[in-house]
């Protein structure tokens, strides 16, 4: 994967697709200019440190989300806390959602967003820390959903995934990382279903789980005598 820039279209698409958003949630009010919002959170997607967590992710889970739009309460906030989900990510650190969050709580009433719905994009921001949303939360069940149908790629798009967050914990021994990974993996494995929404169930569940079996055994094979 290259450090080279967004092409210019991706990024009018994202610009143009944060500004409906935005104006959607302001049911029509005036307020600040929707631009310098949208290019400091496309700053912090495209920072350096990001090999997976990048602009392309952001795109394919706001892509999900369409496809997931009828299951949401408030799908707008939906789509708002996609934007804010990963704003703020650092591999070396554990409290990124949070700080994610705190920056939709600082970010979005100076934007001309309302208290309910800047506090329901906090939250389902810090719902990505489990992606277990409880029974009946439509919208943080799109939300996880979306974020997490990268798992249920084919063969090839999965180990792109995979290799991609390898590269964004460089820094970490191979060693140290594969149980770290490993103990990732057997988290989601462990949850009852990766998926919530009736579309993901069907369409997604089966091959998410194919595939994150298929990585946790190759990890195994790869870390020597246990």
């Amino acid at each position: 994967m290259t450090d080279s820039p967004r092409p210019r279209n991706t990024r009018t698409a994202l610009v143009d697709r944060w500004r409906d958003t935005l104006l959607a949630v302001r049911s029509g009010a005036t307020g600040p200019d929707p631009l310098p919002y949208a290019e400091n959170l496309l700053a912090r997607w495209d920072e350096p440190q990001r090999r997976y967590h990048t602009t392309a992710h952001l795109t394919a889970v706001l892509d999900r989300i369409d496809t997931l739009a009828g299951y949401a309460a408030d799908v707008q906030a939906v789509r708002l806390a996609a934007w804010f989900h990963d704003a703020v990510y650092r591999p070396d650190r554990t409290e990124n959602e949070e700080r994610s969050a705190a920056l939709a709580e600082r970010a979005l009433p100076e934007a001309g967003v309302g208290d309910a719905v800047t506090a329901e994009v906090a939250r389902l921001v810090r719902l990505t820390v489990t992606h277990d949303p409880a029974e009946g939360d439509g919208n943080g069940e799109v939300l996880c959903d979306a974020d997490l149908a990268v798992l249920a790629g084919s063969p090839q798009e999965y180990a792109a995934y995979a290799a991609q967050v390898r590269e964004e914990y460089g820094f970490v021994p191979d060693e140290a990382f594969r149980a770290g990974r490993a103990a990732v993996l057997r988290q989601l494995l462990a949850l009852p279903r990766l998926f919530r929404t009736p579309h993901g169930a069907a369409g997604w569940e089966a091959r998410a789980r194919h595939n994150l079996a298929t990585e946790l055994e190759l990890l195994g094979s790869t870390s020597g005598p246990q």
